[in-house]
């Protein structure tokens, strides 16, 4: 082991266990000593890829070897996990969402604080290009001031997997796609919500959400659609942005993009009329070539570390963590007003009041 590597149990070794041990594996900082999960199957492939399979829980938090634990296990067990971890005094990165509710959540930084442990969510989306760059943009008002933000995750496969169908493991989309674009949002937008409006889909007959749509209202004047969607055999853009100065758009994942922006080195050109449908319209036809910019999309806002590079300068008290809990909390706050809202179909006014 690196000498100034930490050493982590990754607790549940599906596919976002795996993927962790795969992430951990490039970090010479931090080092999975260790895997434990229910299920034998999973258990036989941690030993498969090299590492030791402990035989329990009970067996992770009693070696005194094991500085963190990472949990990647169903949604309903992250807390008693966790809770249990710091008693045992180890940190705790938790997979998203971190709980079912904000109640549970308050108990696990309490225990977190209690014990002086790190509890870092794994708010990983806060790393993507795409919203990098969306940042970037909003940041540097590359487009002018943006007003409208539309953030969208389409797919047409239905809701994955076996448990995420589940309620009582805190299945649906919106705890599994939803609190990532909903803490993309927040990370990005420092300002109040004032109210947030929400529709949620059962379109697939689950007993979970298959999909919905949010519009957050900030005080600064954004409005912020986010839309899940797993009954989506046409897409549409992963982002779609609306400045003062011009429009952006991100198609997809592969970056493919572009921004049109007003060149105002050129006087205002009257639009010629066109035909739309049956009739004319000068209002909606499109500006003059000279009349706009086509440019490329930005470079991406560079985070000042990776997620586990993070983790690690935090346990060496070099470093805020780049995921707050206080940050965790309001995403938590704000997913609890989506399903109010799409239970009542009332707008939920004055959000950050409390």
């Amino acid at each position: 082991m690196h000498q100034n590597s930490h050493s982590v149990v990754i607790i549940g070794y599906g596919g976002m266990g795996s993927y962790h041990a795969k992430l951990i594996k490039d970090n010479k900082r931090v080092k999975v000593v260790g895997t434990y999960d229910i299920d034998s199957v999973r258990a036989e492939a941690s030993t498969q890829d090299g590492y030791r399979a402990y035989p329990s829980l009970e067996a992770v938090l009693e070696d005194k070897t094991v500085e963190s634990i990472v949990i990647a296990t169903p949604n309903d067990s992250h807390k008693d996990i966790a809770v249990r971890a710091f008693a045992s005094g180890k940190n705790v990165i938790c997979e998203k969402p971190v709980t079912m509710n904000v109640g549970e959540f308050e108990e696990m930084t309490a225990a977190a604080e209690q014990a002086g442990k790190v509890l870092m969510v794994h708010q990983n989306r806060r790393w993507d290009e795409d919203f990098l760059i969306i940042k970037q943009m909003y940041d540097r008002k590359s487009i002018g001031d943006l007003f409208r933000i539309e953030s969208r995750v389409h797919g047409a496969n239905g809701i994955p997997g076996d448990w995420r169908h589940l309620e009582v493991h805190g299945g649906g989309m919106l705890l599994d796609w939803g609190v990532h674009l909903l803490d993309q949002a927040l990370f990005m937008i420092d300002s109040k919500i004032t109210s947030v409006s929400s529709r949620l889909s059962f379109i697939l007959g689950d007993e979970v959400d298959d999909g919905f749509e949010a519009t957050i209202q900030f005080e600064n004047g954004i409005s912020y659609l986010i839309e899940v969607g797993t009954t989506n055999f046409i897409t549409l853009p992963r982002w779609y942005v609306k400045g003062t100065e011009g429009t952006g758009i991100i198609e997809d994942w592969s970056m493919t993009g572009r921004t049109v922006t007003r060149n105002r080195e050129v006087e205002h050109v009257e639009p010629k009329p066109i035909q739309a449908g049956v009739g004319l319209t000068k209002t909606m036809a499109p500006p003059s070539e000279e009349a706009t910019i086509t440019g490329v999309l930005p470079e991406p806002f560079r985070q000042p570390s990776s997620f586990y590079d993070n983790f690690a300068d935090v346990l060496d008290g070099k470093a805020e963590p780049i995921v707050k809990n206080d940050q965790v909390l309001r995403v938590l706050n704000l997913i609890e007003a989506i399903f109010e809202g799409g239970r009542t179909g009332e707008t939920v006014r004055d959000f950050d009041q409390y």
